[in-house]
């Protein structure tokens, strides 16, 4: 069947049903049908689809526009988004670029980190050397000391030796008279390491106590208080002192009175051996009353001696204790210049007794006179100088009968005329003042020619001693011929001519060392004791004691504040100022006074050019201070070629100079309740090299707030609380203060940190001057016939005299310098120049120094400038003449301003 079907449809479609026809018509309408459908697609649909756009593109708004004409923005933003595909493409590049570099920096980091690790390799082996070497320096070190305590092996402090009891063996020299301080000394109670212990005897407790002067007797008192070698433990002590005089005459003891109180003193021993028995006078006839007393191996210091009485090297000349409770008024005693006064000489007094009458009286007891009776050279003395004044080519002054009663006075002597005031208004207008010795030759001294050596040392007029027999107070540590005149009697003719043929220079030379004589030894009753025990521990050569240092009271106060840098202060640009010093604060050394020192103070007062300075061993004050020889210590100028480390250009920048190798500063800040600028100033010395410490000096009652933070600069900073509110307390020596060098500067002073370091440098080549900043300066006012003074600015960079300044200045000065809150530090340029006869040194500064925007300041005042000409002119009437210096002397640094390559070989030369 399948078969018969296939082959009917084959054959036209015929069989089963017999509708070929149906077929073909089938075909034909599907093959229309389909036309057709393509034909509706192809032709009709893209024209309504035409339509409908078109529809949409006359809508009423524009922005829905899609196919319709477009405007010139549309166009615009169209060129907008190509520029933004290509800006993708560029940005795109550049992303693979940087992806690139990426990874090459990757690579570069990687090959980075393998050196790092090399590094870190290294150190780990140089930390292994550098601790190799110091185990190799800490053996060398310690076989170096095994070798230094080999060849120079430490001394111990030798034992002290303390008799118990009377040594019967101490040799007895052939008279009590030919005592010296070999075999009348006993040295065994004065080791070299005592401390010269001094025992002062209470006179209350003795019958001739009551015969004393009071005010004598109450200024010694006052004096032994207050003396560092004063002790009240009589075992130990190195000499003995009892007051003997001034007696009052009605109660004077007999002489063999005193004798025995003077033997029976419980430390007497026998014979009196380190005893001092001092006799002062407060009055020109005071007697020698101790002349016929036997005074066994005891010195004796007074004003009055005959040459059988006085051994040298053994007793004392003492000067007259004339100011005995009170400190001198500096504003009576007249300047030291003009010069040249109204008379070039004067004298006034009277003889009593002849020296014959009193060779009569005196040769009953006196049986040691040898030889002929002396030439009694006055009346030709008296004859000369009248004619003198008869020729009237000088005023003189002479007059050898008072118009009113002498004083009393020793025989053969020339008593005093007149109260001291008129002596005194006389004196003051005398260029020299003339000193007869008594005709009596054997009397070396007496208490008249020490009370008119006095007041004419007091007043400015030069002595001129006739008589060179004379021994004059202190005669064995003062060089006398620089104060005074002392001419042998013969040749009193040539007076006259030697007067006049003195310079104006030499005159006031020997003015000036007069008054600090008479300041220094005469004018107090402390000085008087003083120089007796300086002498006696001089000439035991017993070193002096340091001078006390003030002990700094702390205020607690908290720190912790990070310090910034003020870019204007610490820029330095290249320089190379110096280390910041990390390792703990280096001290100078003290130079205190060895065992073989005060020999060669001897040898070198003795053979040093003249000047006021080089006494200071003999003072009662220690020349050798603790911690100082101190801001303006010692030593000047430039080396010829280089200084210090370093010879050549960039080592020559940073080398710190001078001959000190090693040296700190420390800076001395005095503040008053302005705590911001403290702080401020403060922080700028963050970073600032070589400095030791700072000593912040709190000037108020009021103590700081508590909660107030301080800057941590690197260095100690120690608050310092005073007891009272005074601008001395500036240069008080205060024990917390290490360094030999200090900068001092108020809180509101701005300086650079070059700047200081050069103030620094040029200090440690001038180390006794004042180094400072702003320059000061002083002219005389003709009209109102007065100094004045002038000020850019106020500091000073130096090592201040501040035990000079605190305990040796007049006390009057500082006085002063309280009441009106000013002009402490014109009073220590007047110190140093006096002392040193230099003017200061200023170095160039940047003019940074003020701190602009500060509170108000005490200089600000009207009155600042007023008060500072009073300053002036009252301390000129203190020294008796002007120590100012001018100078147009300026130091500026050449190597500070010029930049110097470090590979630069150049040396500088400084001529």
């Amino acid at each position: 069947e399948l078969m018969t079907g296939y082959t009917m449809l084959r054959n036209g479609g015929v069989g089963n049903g017999g509708q070929p026809w149906v077929l073909r018509w089938s075909s034909r309408i599907r093959l229309t049908w389909l036309s057709f459908t393509l034909f509706i697609i192809l032709v009709f649909f893209p024209l309504i689809a035409h339509y409908y756009l078109t529809t949409i593109d006359d809508a009423d708004d524009a922005g829905k526009r899609i196919f319709g004409p477009r405007t010139g923005n549309e166009l615009c933003e169209v060129k907008h988004v190509q520029d933004l595909c290509r800006i993708r493409e560029s940005v795109s590049e550049e992303l693979l670029q940087l992806e690139a570099k990426r990874q090459e920096l990757n690579s570069e980091i990687a090959k980075l980190n393998l050196k790092i690790e090399a590094c870190k390799k290294s150190i780990e082996n140089a930390k292994q050397d550098l601790l190799q070497l110091k185990n190799v320096i800490s053996q060398t070190e310690h076989s170096y000391k095994e070798l230094m305590a080999q060849n120079q092996p430490k001394l111990s402090l030798p034992i002290r030796l303390l008799p118990d009891k009377d040594e019967a063996t101490f040799p007895l020299p052939k008279s009590h008279r030919s005592c010296r301080l070999h075999n009348c000394f006993d040295y065994s109670r004065c080791p070299l390491t005592s401390g010269f212990p001094v025992y002062v005897y209470n006179s209350d407790d003795y019958a001739f106590g009551s015969s004393l002067d009071p005010l004598i007797k109450q200024a010694f008192e006052a004096t032994v208080r207050t003396n560092v070698y004063v002790t009240e433990n009589a075992n130990i002590a190195c000499v003995y002192i009892i007051l003997v005089g001034e007696m009052q005459e009605p109660v004077m003891p007999k002489p063999t009175e005193l004798e025995q109180q003077l033997h029976s003193l419980p430390y007497w021993r026998t014979d009196g051996h380190n005893h001092l028995i001092i006799n002062l006078s407060r009055k020109s006839e005071t007697q020698n009353f101790i002349y016929n007393i036997s005074t066994g191996r005891a010195m004796i210091a007074q004003s009055t001696f005959y040459d059988v009485q006085y051994r040298p090297g053994f007793d004392i000349v003492v000067s007259p204790l004339v100011h005995s409770m009170s400190e001198p008024n500096f504003l009576e005693i007249p300047p030291q210049v003009p010069v040249k006064r109204k008379y070039l000489f004067s004298f006034q007094g009277e003889k009593i007794e002849s020296l014959r009458s009193s060779l009569q009286e005196v040769r009953s007891f006196e049986e040691e006179i040898e030889g002929n009776a002396p030439a009694d050279y006055d009346d030709r003395i008296i004859t000369t100088l009248k004619a003198v004044q008869d020729s009237k080519l000088d005023f003189v002054l002479v007059e050898f009968t008072c118009k009113n009663q002498p004083k009393a006075s020793l025989p053969t002597e020339w008593a005093l005329c007149g109260e001291r005031d008129d002596r005194l208004e006389l004196l003051k207008l005398s260029t020299f003042a003339l000193i007869i010795t008594p005709g009596d030759t054997r009397l070396v001294i007496s208490a008249g020619c020490a009370m008119r050596l006095f007041e004419a040392l007091e007043v400015g007029a030069i002595p001129v001693v006739l008589g060179e027999q004379v021994q004059l107070p202190y005669n064995d540590v003062i060089r006398w011929n620089e104060a005074a005149l002392i001419i042998p009697k013969p040749r009193i003719t040539e007076v006259h001519f030697l007067l006049r043929s003195i310079s104006d220079n030499d005159l006031l030379a020997m003015r000036r060392q007069g008054r600090f004589l008479w300041e220094t030894y005469f004018s107090t009753s402390d000085n008087v004791f003083s120089t007796v025990l300086a002498i006696i521990r001089t000439r035991i050569q017993i070193p002096a004691a340091p001078i006390r240092e003030e002990a700094a009271v702390e205020i607690p106060h908290r720190s912790g504040k990070a310090a910034g840098t003020d870019p204007n202060m610490a820029d330095n640009g290249d320089l190379d100022l110096g280390p910041v010093e990390t390792e703990p604060p280096y001290a100078s050394p003290k130079y205190l006074r060895n065992f073989t020192l005060t020999a060669m103070d001897i040898y070198r007062n003795w053979n040093s050019a003249p000047g006021p300075f080089h006494l200071f061993p003999y003072t009662p004050f220690d020349p050798v201070l603790p911690s100082e020889a101190k801001f303006l210590g010692s030593g000047t100028g430039f080396r010829p070629i280089g200084g210090g480390a370093g010879g050549s250009g960039k080592e020559f920048q940073a080398a710190l100079g001078g001959n000190v190798p090693r040296e700190q500063f420390t800076v001395v800040m005095l503040t008053y309740e302005r705590e911001e600028v403290l702080m401020n100033s403060l922080e700028r010395l963050n970073g600032l090299p070589y400095l030791n410490k700072v000593v912040v000096v709190w000037n108020s009652p009021k103590l700081p707030s508590e909660d107030l933070l301080w800057p941590d600069i690197g260095v100690p900073i120690m608050v310092v609380r005073t007891e009272k509110n005074s601008l001395n307390n500036r240069f008080l020596p205060w024990d917390e203060i290490e360094t030999e060098a200090i900068l001092s500067i108020d809180d509101d002073a701005h300086l650079r940190h070059d700047e200081i370091m050069f103030g620094f440098r040029v200090w440690r080549e001038a180390r006794d001057r004042i180094v400072g900043f702003p320059g000061r300066y002083h002219a005389w006012d003709v009209p109102h016939q007065a100094w004045l003074y002038n000020s850019n600015y106020s500091c000073e960079l130096s090592m201040y005299y501040a035990y000079l300044y605190s305990y040796v200045m007049p006390q009057a000065i500082r006085d002063m310098v309280d009441e009106y809150i000013n002009c402490e530090d014109i009073a220590m340029n007047f110190l140093v120049s006096h002392l040193t006869r230099k003017p200061p040194i200023k170095v160039t500064s940047r003019w940074t120094f003020r701190c602009p925007g500060c509170p108000q300041a005490l200089s600000h005042d009207d009155s600042h400038f007023h008060e500072r000409h009073k300053c002036i002119n009252f301390f000129v009437k203190v020294y008796g003449y002007m120590p100012l210096l001018y100078t147009q002397f300026r130091v500026d640094s050449v190597l500070f301003k010029t930049r110097l390559p470090h590979d630069k070989t150049k040396c500088f030369k400084f001529i």
